[in-house]
């Protein structure tokens, strides 16, 4: 799994012309992307590393300051860009694997006391944000099976 770990003044998702999840920040937008082989564990794991990330402003976690997150499905964070002009997507679980992934992430930072906002899974999304810093991590789960 990745993760694009955004420290924000505020984001939103619109679909269709309707804001379908937003916050005001200081808060996380997070654009989460799954693997064929990911598992509860790497989702646990991300869950945890995220809402304990020392990235908000004096080195606060967001669970020190109750902060918002977006989460936005993006499978394009699986994007190979190796050979050619255009990005194969093989890397990039299929949409039956990779919802519950995600799913299963927002319940996650849930559990763990986040107010977690959503974009709408495979829907053409408009993502606004204003980040803050600006901050920006790139968190994947590949780098604890090494």
């Amino acid at each position: 799994m990745r993760v694009v770990v955004q420290r924000v003044t505020r984001a939103s998702v619109t679909v269709a012309g309707e804001v379908v999840g937003s916050i005001d920040g200081p808060g996380l937008c997070l654009l989460v992307g799954a693997t064929h082989d990911d598992t509860q564990a790497d989702v646990d794991r991300l869950a945890d590393k995220v809402w304990g990330l020392r990235i908000m402003r004096d080195e606060l976690s967001a669970a020190d300051l109750d902060a918002p997150v977006l989460v936005v499905s993006q499978f394009t964070l699986y994007a190979d860009v190796r050979k050619g002009r255009r990005p194969s997507w093989n890397e990039a679980a299929p949409g039956a694997v990779s919802e519950p992934l995600v799913d299963a992430f927002v319940a996650a930072l849930r559990a763990r006391g986040a107010r977690v906002a959503t974009g709408r899974f495979g829907a053409d999304m408009a993502v606004e944000l204003v980040n803050d810093g600006p901050v920006t991590i790139l968190l994947d789960s590949a780098i604890w099976s090494r």
